[in-house]
């Protein structure tokens, strides 16, 4: 059984009487029959169907992409596509210059100049809390505010999980593949994050984005929809081939249906091949 087949409700996933049904799914039967629409998950002997159109539940180590909605006593709020915010402690970031040290009450006093509402940051998932909260952190120079880009939101339930969420396309853009279906395409940095000063860590000034750098970025954007409209499953293979049969279409164009179509036919088939 494939990890990553596709079902509709009423279809049946299984009728080997050896598996055992799980989320998602009903016995009618001998047949394990699928009750949601969504995508068909083993393990070992038990299936399940994770639905397409849901909210992201998350799972401590993802990597996620939010954005800051509150400030409140010694914690930021995040929006990471979930049924509740996620939360980022102040004990649970990187102070300018990288110090590791006890948060005193003078960086509480100046929590808005590290994250304030509407600012974008890419984290890792922690922890839960008892009411099921995630608990967020952004203690690694990889993580933090995310600046120079834009944000294309998927169904979290098409990002795949692998080694890495942060690639590089075209020299020029960085993708941040958010587990929670919320993906980041921005302009490669000049500077690496250990390269940069506390102020410019915390900087709310993008850098100069040129015109050609904002026309890659429209394409990854683009070839990102293109994949989310066709359903198919997200990571770094199938994004650079769907990018890769792209050039040689506007970027306007990618928006139109058949040629949707065939941009991400042709990135599956080549992406399939590499798998093989």
């Amino acid at each position: 059984m494939s990890e990553q087949t596709f079902v509709t409700p009423a279809e049946v996933v299984t009728s080997d009487p050896s598996f055992m049904r799980g989320h998602g799914t009903y016995q009618e039967g001998k047949d394990i029959v699928s009750a949601v629409a969504g995508v068909v998950e083993q393990v070992n002997k038990l299936v399940t169907v994770r639905p397409l159109r849901t909210r992201y539940g998350g799972e401590i180590g993802d990597v996620v992409v939010g954005r800051i909605t509150e400030v409140a006593q010694k914690r930021w709020k995040v929006d990471v596509n979930a049924r509740q915010d996620g939360v980022l402690l102040l004990s649970s970031v990187n102070l300018p210059g990288g110090v590791q040290r006890r948060k005193s009450e003078s960086d509480e006093l100046q929590m808005r100049k590290f994250f304030t509402e509407g600012d974008m940051v890419v984290a890792e998932a922690q922890a839960f809390f008892q009411d099921g909260a995630m608990s967020l952190h952004t203690r690694s120079l990889k993580y933090g505010k995310l600046r120079n880009g834009t944000l294309v939101v998927v169904p979290p339930s098409l990002v795949l999980r692998s080694r890495s969420h942060f690639h590089t396309i075209a020299n020029s853009v960085e993708v941040i593949l958010g587990l929670n279906g919320y993906i980041w395409v921005c302009k490669r940095a000049t500077k690496a994050p250990e390269e940069m000063d506390p102020d410019e860590l915390y900087a709310n000034v993008n850098e100069d984005i040129s015109n050609q750098e904002r026309e890659t970025i429209a394409r990854v954007c683009n070839c990102l929809q293109a994949l989310s409209k066709r359903l198919i499953p997200i990571d770094y293979t199938v994004l650079a081939f769907a990018y890769e049969a792209s050039l040689d279409r506007e970027t306007k164009e990618l928006l139109e249906p058949e040629v949707i179509e065939a941009v991400t036919t042709e990135a599956v088939a080549r992406a399939a091949m590499v798998n093989e």
